[in-house]
């Protein structure tokens, strides 16, 4: 057993405690991993307060990138000192969706969540929140839970690959399928906001409107990509379709979770435009939808999880967008903190503030 930092949900609503913990060597197949940064995603806060549930206490934290410490017996094709991102849902290959090529929709990727992955000093079981368990100095994860991270990307930036980045890119590329010369809409200016509106840039939109709450967020989101900015109100969907010739944009993707959100993305979508919703809400979001308009406007509304990616093939294509200067990393992150500066951080997205805080260990 070795000790390390790292912040622990106690039960579901309580603040998160930075604490040591007690971390056991790599068993088979188990891969040790010292973190150099995580990123703090709305996820983590979804976990903490109870709209996505887990196993408790856990270690949370799951978008992170660090190097190998050691290995456990059996694996053979990484060694210590090897920079790695980690990935929170790791596919198993085998169920029906992984065999259909949906790995983002695999029935066993959250399996691990339910293990014992470490313990507290006074020896209290934790798991590991999605998986992962990234917010600690260290982690030990199974062997599908580690990608090698590509030759020439910056380790600490490179935590936002393993969700802000693969959800937000997978959201314009896989789901809503962005086209040259197609006019988007991005919802919700946080980290994966900022990814998607830099991931509509590099698929050649020819108009990205950016919405969020905060004036504050403007310079943020025209950075990243963003054409124009409007800031969200009852009045959302007529700006929008404003901006675009009284049509409405092509694609828009939600990336904030709310019911009422949603049914405005879905509203500033032209006649047969699509909506893609990334945001996590809660079961008691409901949005509601006439026979009638449905059949009218012809649009069409869908999930995604995981930006519908396969982090295998993905992130090799990821490095090359970031080695050719199409994607910046850096500028996604907002905040560099601590793990004491993690409740804050939970604060600040509650209030809507900045984009990603990044842990650096």
């Amino acid at each position: 057993m070795t000790t390390v930092r790292a912040a622990v949900l106690t039960a579901v609503g309580a603040p998160l405690e930075i604490t040591d913990i007690e971390l056991p060597e790599p068993g088979p197949g188990r891969v040790r991993v010292r973190l150099a940064a995580a990123g703090v995603c709305h996820s983590d806060l979804s976990l903490s307060n109870g709209t996505m549930s887990i196993p408790v206490p856990a270690v949370l934290g799951h978008e992170g990138a660090g190097t190998v410490v050691s290995v456990g017996e059996g694996v053979t094709d990484l060694a210590p000192g090897a920079p790695v991102v980690l990935n929170w849902a790791p596919s198993c290959g085998s169920c029906p969706a992984c065999e259909r090529g949906e790995v983002w929709l695999c029935a066993n990727a959250m399996n691990g969540a339910a293990d014992v992955h470490a313990r507290t000093v006074t020896g209290v079981d934790l798991h590991p929140g999605l998986n992962v368990a990234a917010f600690a100095q260290e982690t030990v994860v199974p062997r599908s839970c580690v990608l090698p991270l590509p030759d020439g990307i910056p380790l600490t930036d490179a935590a936002l690959l393993g969700c802000a980045v693969l959800t937000g890119y997978g959201a314009v590329h896989h789901s809503a399928r962005v086209a040259p010369g197609e006019s988007v809409a991005v919802f919700g200016v946080g980290g994966v906001g900022l990814a998607t509106l830099q991931a509509a840039r590099i698929a050649g939109a020819s108009r990205i409107v950016a919405v969020d709450v905060s004036p504050a967020k403007e310079e943020l989101a025209r950075a990243a990509g963003a054409t124009d900015y409007v800031i969200a109100s009852e009045r959302t969907a007529r700006d929008i379709r404003a901006l675009t010739g009284k049509q409405g944009v092509d694609v828009a993707v939600e990336c904030v979770g709310r019911a009422v959100t949603i049914r405005t993305a879905w509203e500033s979508t032209r006649r047969g435009g699509r909506t893609t919703v990334v945001g996590i809400g809660g079961k008691d979001q409901l949005v509601t939808f006439n026979a009638l308009e449905i059949f009218h406007w012809g649009r069409t509304l869908s999930g995604c999880v995981y930006g519908n990616s396969d982090p295998v093939r993905d992130l090799p294509v990821l490095a090359d967008h970031v080695r050719a200067g199409r994607l910046d990393l850096a500028s996604l992150v907002t905040a560099r903190i601590g793990l004491d500066g993690i409740p804050a951080a939970f604060e600040n997205m509650v209030a809507g503030k900045g984009g990603r805080a990044l842990v650096t260990f």
